[in-house]
């Protein structure tokens, strides 16, 4: 049986950039996320308008970026998981955001989306790579003969969660577990870990 374990980003291996960014500018509108909102688009829009309200682009998110580190453990977990299974970081943030914290988390592979950016470092728009990318991705992989085991924080990492043999919440929101307690909830590495290996044997 060849398994691809398939992670979100941002609240399971990194901080919410977002969060970050909020806390750094002193705009508390940024810090809405996937918790809290789960319409991408809607949550984009809202952003951007944001940033162009306050005269912020890409170069002031990247230099925040630059002072984020991966959560304590992340990278001693990743190291560990991907000695056994292959690891896929599927995330709805952006190439440009992203590309620093891989470098920290030793260059795991990431499926993620792209921003649209003006010459003078405004961001316009984004590309996603696909619809529902972390549902359509998880799928793919088990048509070409994968099975997926899946762990996310957010409502945008339910659907993959719940189509993989073993799906896991792991430090998501009171609301989403009460929502989903058929799903197994964990808080710390070494216990999702755990999980990961036995729904492997």
């Amino acid at each position: 049986m060849m398994y691809v374990t398939c992670l979100d980003m941002e609240g399971v291996l990194v901080p919410e950039i977002w969060i970050a960014f909020a806390e750094a500018t002193g705009i508390p509108e940024l810090r809405r996320t996937t918790r809290d909102e789960p319409d991408y688009d809607k949550l984009m829009k809202y952003r951007l308008n944001i940033l162009k309200e306050h005269g912020l682009g890409l170069k002031e998110i990247q230099e925040v970026i630059a002072t984020i580190d991966p959560l304590p453990g992340a990278r001693e977990f990743l190291d560990e998981l991907r000695s056994f299974t292959q690891v896929i970081i599927l995330s709805d943030t952006f190439e440009q955001f992203a590309m620093p914290l891989m470098k920290k988390l030793n260059w795991p592979t990431l499926f993620c989306n792209t921003l649209e950016v003006a010459p003078d470092g405004e961001i316009t728009g984004y590309r996603m790579r696909v619809e529902k990318s972390k549902l359509t991705t998880v799928k793919a992989l088990q048509s070409i003969g994968f099975q997926t085991i899946a762990a996310g924080d957010s409502y945008n990492d339910l659907a993959m969660i719940q189509a993989s043999k073993a799906g896991f919440l792991f430090r998501s929101t009171a609301k989403i577990q009460a929502d989903h307690p058929e799903l197994a909830a964990y808080e710390s590495f070494d216990d999702l870990l755990s999980a990961i290996r036995r729904a492997m044997d």
